[in-house]
């Protein structure tokens, strides 16, 4: 007598794991670090050719509010690009779940192009304050430590202490930093006080050896060329925080649409219009590779 058992049919494996939320994380590291590289190849051309909201070089003023808007909207094309591709790649390398609703498939390709940009974010700032603190800290090769004078005014206290006869090695690091302090305060309200330019005037001339009169030209002439300086410095400020927050924001939806396509790529579901080239593409090689041999 023999007795017949009944196979039971086991559940599928990513059934079981389709039922909860869970985060691939090589898909998106791997988005992070194409957004990473992408985002620094189009940074470091835009620096190349100049398109700087903001320099340290003197010449940067003479920049127009054309040349600072076209910058502010190459850095938001250039977040578009980067957490696109970003988003892409996270959505193309990701596993796919096993899965009957498209809709769900397609949330969470686009949360995990999402968590490739907010990776690729917090990255590029602790490597941006890594580099800014690396920056800022004291060489005694480059410049002694009292210095503490204002980078965006070195060329107006340049100006300010400039003398035709000046003793082999004078030591104006303090003179600098003080004078540097009062135009500070050109970009106030109130101004430079008379007490302060007072003091100015009479710095210069002991320092540059400048007459009375002469030193008040020099000195008024400054503090005119300091507020014009701060106030461009100011407004570039301005729009590369307004630019930096709309290519942030944007770039969470390149991400997310980026992500989405490449799953649907992956999937061999339609894809976008901007994806059909690189379908043609395929088909092309395709019919470029050699038949199989028939068998005989």
């Amino acid at each position: 007598m023999s007795m017949e058992t009944t196979p039971i049919a086991a559940a599928p494996i990513g059934r079981a794991a389709a039922d909860r939320w869970t985060l691939q994380w090589t898909p998106v590291i791997a988005g992070a670090l194409t957004a990473g590289a992408v985002s620094s190849i189009l940074v470091s051309f835009a620096m190349t050719v100049g398109l700087g909201v903001s320099s340290t070089a003197p010449t940067w003023r003479d920049a127009s509010v054309a040349l600072w808007l076209l910058s502010g909207l190459y850095l938001v094309l250039q977040a578009l690009v980067s957490f696109g591709c970003g988003g892409y790649v996270a959505g193309r390398v990701r596993a796919p779940y096993d899965l009957a609703e498209s809709d769900e498939t397609e949330k969470r390709d686009g949360l995990h192009g999402v968590a490739s940009w907010a990776l690729a974010v917090v990255l590029g700032t602790v490597l941006a304050a890594m580099v800014a603190s690396a920056a800022s800290r004291p060489n005694p090769l480059s410049s002694p430590q009292t210095v503490n004078e204002p980078s965006v005014l070195s060329y107006e206290i340049d100006h300010l202490f400039r003398a035709a006869r000046r003793a082999p090695s004078p030591d104006l690091a303090l003179a600098r930093s003080e004078a540097g302090r009062i135009l500070l305060t050109a970009s106030s309200h109130s101004g430079v006080s008379a007490d302060d330019r007072n003091y100015l005037v009479q710095l210069v001339g002991a320092t540059t050896g400048l007459a009375g009169p002469d030193a008040d030209r020099r000195v008024d002439t400054t503090i005119a060329n300091a507020k014009s300086a701060l106030s461009r410095s100011r407004a570039s400020t301005t729009i590369l925080a307004f630019s930096v927050a709309t290519a942030l924001l944007l770039g969470v939806v390149a991400a997310w649409m980026g992500a989405e396509s490449g799953g649907r790529h992956r999937d061999g579901k339609p894809v976008t219009g901007w994806m059909l080239h690189a379908n043609r593409f395929s088909r092309r090689r395709d019919m470029w590779r050699r038949p199989a041999s028939m068998p005989e």
